[in-house]
């Protein structure tokens, strides 16, 4: 099965966002578990959970995966927001337990002017408290890579690999790509030939088999820009022909590939964009 899909919104409930990947034909799926924008939410009941983690409709996606708040900032110590963002986090690794969800998609946070050593130290003192605190969930958390905008930390594969390299529990960690990011980050992957040795640098560096996930998304921004802006895919800076080679790259085919790219309520972008993603694959079963 060809693992692709989008971000998908969860007004109604968790279980709704499994109706609608479904009707737009997602195999993968991205949710926020709470308000992206609020610390913190009510738990869910055994009911709201069951009707996710059973719904009828589930096994048609090979996997789905959860996006932590932007509010979570792990990179600065000794602040009120920092204990905020540890108790947000933990919160949130429940509520995937709870739903069944094997990834939990977090950017590592920012220095706010300290520096990136020591927001680096921050990140993992931060991760090893949670991981000491909660040693039997299941979820694991997947450092995505940033545009760099501002003290944002994890923009370098360098950064992204001295956070797993220190922590006490590396197994318990795993690595999403953006596309917009590491281009606007400075890593070109605007032709095939530049993306298959910008993953092969990240393979180097950090280790494919670190991967759970691809946020396949066009960059608004230009490359080495450091600015954060997502475009759907043919209307931005990177180009199709990098997207024809991710979605060829055999090294690639088991990872899922998740969307997230501009749309309306009817997702009608979405629709066209896995369509022009699927057409890469030629004479294959995954398409």
């Amino acid at each position: 099965m060809l693992l692709l899909g989008s971000h998908i919104s969860t007004e109604g409930g968790p279980n709704r966002a499994i109706e609608r990947a479904v009707s737009i034909g997602c195999t993968a799926m991205q949710i926020f578990v709470k308000n992206n924008m609020q610390w913190f939410a009510r738990p869910f009941t055994q009911e709201e959970a069951s009707a996710f983690s059973q719904h009828k409709l589930r096994s048609k996606l090979g996997v789905v995966i959860a996006h932590a708040g932007y509010l979570i900032n792990l990179g600065v110590e000794k602040t009120q927001n920092h204990e905020k963002s540890l108790r947000s986090l933990t919160e949130e690794l429940i509520r995937c337990d709870q739903l069944q969800i094997p990834f939990l998609i977090l950017h590592p946070g920012s220095h706010l002017g300290a520096g990136t050593t020591s927001g680096i130290r921050c990140v993992v003192e931060s991760l090893n408290q949670i991981h000491a605190e909660h040693p039997n969930l299941q979820v694991r958390i997947a450092l995505e890579t940033t545009a760099g905008q501002g003290s944002c930390l994890g923009s370098s594969f360098e950064e992204l690999a001295s956070i797993l390299d220190k922590v006490s529990s590396p197994e318990r960690l795993r690595i999403c790509l953006d596309t917009a990011h590491v281009f606007a980050a400075g890593y070109d992957l605007s032709s095939p030939h530049g993306a298959e040795k910008v993953f092969q640098k990240f393979d180097h560096i950090v280790g494919l088999q670190q991967l759970c996930a691809l946020h396949i998304n066009e960059s608004k921004a230009s490359l080495g820009s450091r600015v954060d802006r997502h475009e759907n895919l043919g209307q931005g800076k990177i180009g199709l022909e990098a997207f024809r080679w991710i979605m060829q790259a055999e090294e690639l085919t088991s990872i899922p590939k998740i969307l997230e790219t501009p749309k309306g309520k009817d997702l009608a972008e979405d629709l066209v964009a896995m369509k022009l993603l699927r057409s890469f694959i030629p004479n294959s079963s995954l398409s």
